[in-house]
């Protein structure tokens, strides 16, 4: 299983979504390791990822797999956090 990081900022309406879609997705995957990085208060850890602008934004062993966009609905965010898992899961 490779290891899946997310960058996030507090109070992100995107990111609040994204966690319930992880919440959802990862019952049907084996256990993960999810690193989670606040784009405001680890912005030195957040700086190895300058791929990507929006947030929530998730890497499968630092690679972009996903990342969240203006006026998404749920159903993409579930539907992109689940490629994320299966991207961890090959």
């Amino acid at each position: 299983m490779k290891r899946i990081t997310m960058i996030k900022i507090e109070g992100c309406p995107y990111c609040a979504a994204a966690f319930k879609a992880i919440d959802t997705v990862k019952k049907n995957y084996p256990p993960v390791e999810l690193e989670i990085i606040d784009e405001n208060l680890q912005p030195k850890l957040a700086e190895r990822f300058f791929d990507y602008y929006y947030v929530p934004s998730m890497f499968v062993d630092d690679k972009k797999v996903y990342e969240a966009q203006p006026g998404e609905t749920y159903d993409e965010c579930l539907a992109n956090v689940q490629k994320v898992f299966e991207a961890a899961n090959t």
